[in-house]
């Protein structure tokens, strides 16, 4: 990385940089507010204090009871919690689940996990738009139907589910409804009230907060069995000494987010739609992927005909521009996205796609300069992929 004077981040739904102004908050509570938040003394106190001032920032960004947050490792065991605590919790009321085919795999592997034991889960599929047809959560539902999960923004495609019309549906049938939230946290306007949600998963390294670090709502009368069993901490339901520094942190970028949340996501979303038109102007075989205007603000989603996604993302990085291939826990296995199989492309295809997420700190430079150069390296390697076709071709011609 030391050859660039300036290494352009495009990977926000990865991961997100830590902000100073949280990186010191983290600092100043493991060097000065260290105590275990369990324990009466002072230092006790003192951790005790900044965890449920966290809790009551957190608390009032997606509009819940303080009580109503319960603080975990991040997406994955937020999601985690929710499906098993729900599963194990009601399992007398049915074995029944509703999901989606386009969830991320911290929905779909617990999900997996219950089929095998017994569990019948239904697997609802998408429009060439990757959304989901509330209809369709409707028709779904039977008697024995325990839980709904349905992400709000797609990790991979950015398309926004109707999770405000599925809560509903869920509420006139008596169905608890969660909803992984972890990619529009801080990125769209999330009140879980309007959205009738009972459960929602967000996560800190999102957005510009630690790793490590997340949360759970769970609506009050909501029961859910513990899966970390010890100390009691969390009032039971996640036992474990509170990761403090993590969950200042995180409140401490949920306090910036939201105070210039409307003027951070009109900018980001230009940009993004300005990245869009870029790409589509210059390059040809092209496919803008997702919801063209219920998405995530700094989502864009290509598929480039007669090419491999991860070549370009090597390729770029060798330009100092990080993007990625597809969803970042699966890009290592260089597995073709299913999001984009379930919205209908066809896997040759799916497999030239990428993925450019933007946060509040990229510029307008930043993005001409990937427009600039990304033209010639999409000629480039389909000239190649050309050539070593037309070679593979004449090695079975017959003189």
């Amino acid at each position: 990385m030391e050859k660039f004077s300036h290494y352009i981040y495009f990977d926000h739904s990865a991961t997100t940089p830590v902000m100073p102004e949280v990186a010191k908050v983290v600092y100043d509570t493991m060097t000065l507010y260290f105590g275990n938040a369990s324990e009466s003394h002072l230092f006790g106190v003192r951790a005790k204090h900044i965890l449920e001032n966290s809790r009551n920032i957190i608390a009032k960004s997606i509009n819940c009871y303080p009580d109503e947050i319960l603080f975990t490792s991040g997406g994955t065991e937020s999601n985690n919690i929710a499906i098993f605590g729900i599963a194990e919790a009601y399992y007398k009321k049915g074995n029944h689940i509703i999901t989606t085919e386009i969830e991320h795999p911290a929905i779909h592997m617990p999900l997996r996990v219950l089929e095998h034991e017994g569990y019948d889960i239904t697997y609802l599929p998408v429009d060439g738009s990757g959304i989901v047809d509330p209809q369709d959560v409707r028709n779904a539902i039977i008697n024995k139907t325990v839980l709904i999960t349905v992400m709000h923004g797609n990790n991979i495609m950015g398309s926004i589910q109707p999770i405000a019309e599925i809560g509903r549906i869920a509420k006139e049938n008596d169905i608890i409804f969660h909803s992984d939230a972890v990619q529009s946290y801080m990125n769209a306007n999330i009140d879980v009230n309007h959205l009738n949600v009972d459960l929602m998963s967000i996560s800190g390294h999102k957005i510009y907060a630690p790793k490590g670090v997340g949360a759970l709502f769970i609506k009050r009368g909501i029961k859910i069995m513990p899966q970390i069993f010890g100390g009691g901490q969390e009032k039971g339901k996640r036992s474990g000494t509170e990761n403090t520094p993590g969950i200042a942190g995180f409140a401490k970028s949920v306090e910036i987010l939201s105070s210039n949340f409307s003027q951070r996501i009109k900018k980001t979303t230009e940009l993004r739609d300005y990245l869009r038109d870029g790409i589509l102007q210059k390059i040809t075989d092209v496919t803008y992927n997702g919801h063209p205007e219920k998405r995530l603000p700094g989502n864009c989603n290509f598929t480039f005909k007669h090419l491999d996604g991860s070549d370009i993302v090597r390729k770029l990085d060798e330009y100092g521009i990080a993007i990625s291939a597809g969803s970042a826990c699966k890009s290592a296995a260089a597995d073709i996205s299913d999001p984009l199989l379930a919205m209908g492309i066809c896997p040759e295809f799916a497999k030239g796609s990428i993925r450019i997420t933007l946060g509040f700190e990229n510029s307008k430079e930043e993005v001409d300069y990937l427009t600039e150069i990304l033209p010639g390296i999409v000629s480039d390697l389909r000239n190649s992929y050309l050539s070593l076709k037309e070679k593979d071709s004449n090695k079975y011609f017959i003189f």
